[in-house]
């Protein structure tokens, strides 16, 4: 498996996830996709990430992409993390870590790095952001920043 260089193919997935759904990558053809890889559920910056999506959910959804939450943690675990937050982002179980290997986000020792991947309409990485070191993370203003950069790039 790649990893999911920008301007190829997005490598396919089928992950279970939040709200008994089935995520596939196909399901997003058409679409502007955001996968936000993430090593841990209840961890500080993964916890201060995704309340912060959940905080700007307006601008989150006028990004107009969809953005979801990629880790190895099971579903269970994804739903407490959900409930205990509020959280508004689907998260998908990683449990194997294929999806990370396949995107090339996966550390030397095994952990899941930080990562923002962002996948065109037509299913083409666009945009990879892959931290060293995890304790920062990406932003809706960032986010949002470099899919319109994107989007005028493509236009």
């Amino acid at each position: 498996m790649g990893k999911a260089h920008v301007g190829e193919p997005a490598p396919d997935f089928e992950l279970p996830g939040t709200g008994g759904r089935t995520y596939r990558l196909g399901d997003y053809r058409g679409r502007w996709l955001v996968l936000a890889f993430y090593p841990g559920d209840f961890t500080a910056v993964c916890t201060r990430q995704f309340c912060s999506y959940r905080d700007r959910d307006r601008e989150l959804a006028a990004l107009d992409a969809e953005v979801l939450g990629i880790s190895p943690q099971s579903v269970e675990s994804h739903e407490r993390f959900t409930a205990k937050h509020g959280l508004n982002v689907p998260l998908l179980a990683d449990d194997h870590k294929e999806v990370a290997r396949a995107y090339g986000v996966l550390g030397p020792a095994g952990y899941v790095r930080r990562a923002i991947i962002i996948i065109d309409p037509d299913g083409i990485v666009r945009h990879r952001d892959v931290a060293l070191i995890g304790l920062n993370y990406r932003g809706v203003e960032e986010i949002g920043a470099e899919l319109g950069a994107l989007r005028r790039q493509a236009a």
